[in-house]
């Protein structure tokens, strides 16, 4: 416990400051949040250990017990996270609940300090306990992995191979398979468990933001930077760090990301003392190994680096027997999410999602089974419930692009117009289709003045 960093998140401020006061001699650091919409970005900068959670907030979600929300959104992200729930008198029932959704256990307010000291102590010590039984694989039953085919249960296995290693591993899948939830499982299945696991989508980091956000920064180092501010790799130091779409990431960032790596420090942002840091690198992305190597688009060095294993993720099409405990998992936590009792899913709503081929693999049926239950009124989902996702399809059948003119540039600027508009906007999926990097196509765009 006095190594541990708690978070409180209540909108009550005079709890707030209370607990804080309370805490802060017992514990390594207390962190306070009166706003639960800032959670889940409070938890990815930080190595937080506990979260004190209340069941009610008197704006956000309004359905009266937003705590089972927020809760969920914590296991499924952070499962390693201990969440014990602060309930009124009244809702104690409700507090029973979230302990079968995961949560460590609950107090009721207002406490006595030492009830609350020895319930938090309670926790820690009891997950001691479970690690000296399972020092590896204690929170495998809450990794979110779902599915019992064989490709499934190989790709089980090879986690366990991996994940008490120190090797950095290159996780491949397309669109919507889970990378980042095998990511979050590794972690919890490795020796680094107890300490921060850092997600970092690199793929959405401008040019002028790679550098800040994963290294930091220090005080006047650029207009904006009116303090000190670690790092990504800073705030993974001792645990994981993951770095997800690492495939779209210009050739100038991983020239300096290769540094790091090899270097194991970062260089702040308008500093030049290296600051050493000791993290364990997953990677993942939805570009294929074969044009990963294509070195125009990423160098081979680095692939090497964030490589030393590979895991590929199977689509939804490759273990089509999985499909029903999914949908069923799904249909579970939607269920509650709007407060319906639909009791499971007829036979020939089955049967249409097993002949479907899922374009957006896991994320696609998830979309699937939500619309499904927020539309039905029936006491289960039949097959006319089920709508699949017009977005899928439509990326799955772009129309061919026909070019009238022989002008090369000309036909170059159509094919990066078509692409662009094809994909909204989207540089990086644009880029992606095209064989170039953004940074060339920002070029080209800047060339033809689209």
């Amino acid at each position: 416990m006095k190594k541990a960093t708690i978070l409180v998140v209540d909108d009550d401020q005079d709890l707030l400051t209370a607990t804080r006061i309370l805490l802060r001699p017992n514990v390594k650091e207390v962190l306070v949040e009166h706003n639960p919409e800032r959670l889940i970005h409070i938890l990815e900068r930080n190595k937080v250990d506990m979260v004190l959670l209340d069941m009610n907030f008197k704006s956000a979600i309004n359905t009266g017990n937003e705590g089972l929300f927020w809760l969920a959104k914590i296991k499924s992200q952070f499962p390693h996270i201990h969440v014990l729930m602060i309930t009124a008198y009244g809702a104690v029932d409700l507090a029973v609940k979230s302990l079968k959704q995961g949560a460590a256990d609950f107090i009721v307010k207002p406490w006595q300090n030492e009830q609350l000291l020895n319930t938090i102590n309670h926790v820690f010590e009891e997950n001691q306990q479970v690690q000296k039984v399972h020092p590896v694989f204690v929170n495998k039953e809450f990794d979110g992995i779902i599915g019992k085919s064989a490709i499934m249960e190989d790709l089980q296995y090879k986690m366990d191979k991996v994940a008490p290693t120190e090797a950095n591993i290159l996780i491949l899948g397309e669109n919507g398979t889970g990378k980042d939830l095998i990511a979050s499982a590794i972690h919890q299945r490795s020796l680094r468990s107890k300490n921060a696991y850092i997600k970092v989508d690199v793929g959405s980091l401008t040019e002028t933001l790679f550098e800040s956000e994963l290294f930091g920064y220090k005080k006047g180092a650029f207009t904006d930077a009116r303090e000190d501010r670690k790092g990504r790799f800073e705030h993974a130091d001792g645990g994981t760090l993951f770095l997800d779409e690492i495939g779209n990431i210009a050739l100038p960032q991983q020239a300096k990301l290769l540094s790091v790596l090899q270097n194991r420090a970062v260089v702040p942002l308008g500093s030049s003392h290296p600051i050493s840091v000791d993290i364990r690198l997953l990677s993942a992305t939805n570009v294929p190994l074969k044009t990963l190597a294509d070195e125009s688009r990423f160098r081979k060095d680095l692939i090497y680096r964030i490589n030393t294993l590979e895991i590929q993720v199977p689509a939804l099409r490759e273990r089509v027997e999985d499909i029903p405990l999914l949908a069923q998992h799904f249909l579970a936590f939607y269920n509650k999410k709007y407060h319906k009792h639909i009791e499971g899913l007829e036979q020939d709503a089955v049967q249409k999602l097993k002949q479907y081929h899922f374009p957006g693999n896991v994320r696609e049926l998830q979309y699937s089974i939500e619309r499904a239950v927020i539309m039905s009124d029936g006491a289960s989902i039949r097959a006319e419930d089920i709508l699949f996702s017009p977005i899928e399809q439509q990326l799955e059948q772009p129309k061919p692009v026909e070019f009238a003119s022989h002008n090369l540039e000309e036909m170059e600027r159509k094919a990066i117009k078509s692409a662009i508009e094809r994909y909204n906007g989207n540089i990086s999926k644009a880029a992606k289709e095209l064989g170039l990097t953004r940074a060339a196509l920002y070029r080209r765009l800047e060339k033809y003045n689209i």
